[in-house]
């Protein structure tokens, strides 16, 4: 590897492994169904914020410049649709007793002790369980085209390069609350809840070294595209299937909704600072 690709993959593993920063919110004191209301509510903002503002408008631009304005726009609008539709015929293939629909109430929901760990352990935490390795799942694949795109970008323009691994590592540090937290709810582990997060984000670099080993002869912008608006697509119905209606379920009042606001202002910010 020459100095440049050594730069470009240094670049794209620095804005994975922000997800850890995110994660490290399980280290907060005396966690309660309140903070993980709120964490939950405010993933879900993130993630749509994300998915409506920064992935499916960037998908378009670049599948404008194969395709035109206009097909860019409607070609990028079918995948994102496209995304939702696979994520939806998944979540219908997978078994009803391993994919419950409905969370289970916070009554039900008794937090007890993990062993000697003076931590919090759902007693079924199937569900929440079920969310975090979604939300993984989902920013694993969301990860994987940004480490594309910040190492192509800077491979050719090093400047480039490092504007685009800041913004993607400002917004991975709540994309990390999205997977630790409800792990750690369902489980007690703080390791574990760190470890999914650091997995989630290290799809960052495979994603760059994808590009190097195999994909760079024949990487496009429609190719990258498609694979942004389809993610966005994929976030958006996690975060209305899954984030946000747990969040309602285990918060008091309008504490999901408040998570939701202060996560897309947050985007909002660290997008416009950049």
């Amino acid at each position: 590897m020459d100095s440049q690709v050594l730069i470009a993959m240094g670049l794209t593993l620095f804005a994975g492994l922000a997800t850890v920063l995110g994660a490290l919110a399980v280290f907060v004191r005396r966690p309660d169904m309140t903070v993980l209301s709120f964490g939950l509510g405010f993933s879900s903002g993130v993630m749509v914020y994300v998915s409506m503002v920064e992935l499916l408008p960037s998908g378009q631009s670049l599948m404008a410049t194969c395709f035109g304005d206009g097909g860019g726009r409607w070609l990028g609008t079918l995948f994102f649709f496209l995304g939702i539709a696979v994520s939806a015929i998944i979540d219908r293939l997978v078994p009803e007793p391993a994919n419950p629909h409905q969370a289970i109430s916070s009554s039900d929901m008794a937090l007890a002790r993990c062993g000697d760990k003076q931590s919090p352990c759902v007693q079924d935490g199937r569900v929440l369980a079920r969310v975090g390795l979604l939300s993984a799942l989902a920013i694993g694949i969301h990860n994987f085209p940004e480490g594309m795109a910040t190492f192509a970008s800077a491979l050719t323009d090093t400047s480039l390069g490092g504007s685009i691994a800041i913004a993607v590592a400002i917004h991975n540090i709540p994309e990390g609350i999205a997977v630790a937290v409800p792990i750690y709810f369902a489980t007690g582990s703080r390791r574990r809840a760190v470890n999914y997060a650091l997995l989630s984000g290290l799809a960052e670099p495979f994603g760059a070294l994808l590009v190097y080993l195999l994909l760079l002869p024949f990487l496009s912008d429609a190719l990258v595209g498609g694979m942004l608006s389809a993610v966005g697509g994929i976030m958006v119905f996690i975060s209305f299937d899954e984030l946000l209606p747990t969040a309602r379920e285990y918060g008091k009042g309008h504490t999901a909704i408040v998570g939701v606001v202060a996560g897309m202002a947050v985007m909002a910010v660290s997008l416009l600072l950049l």
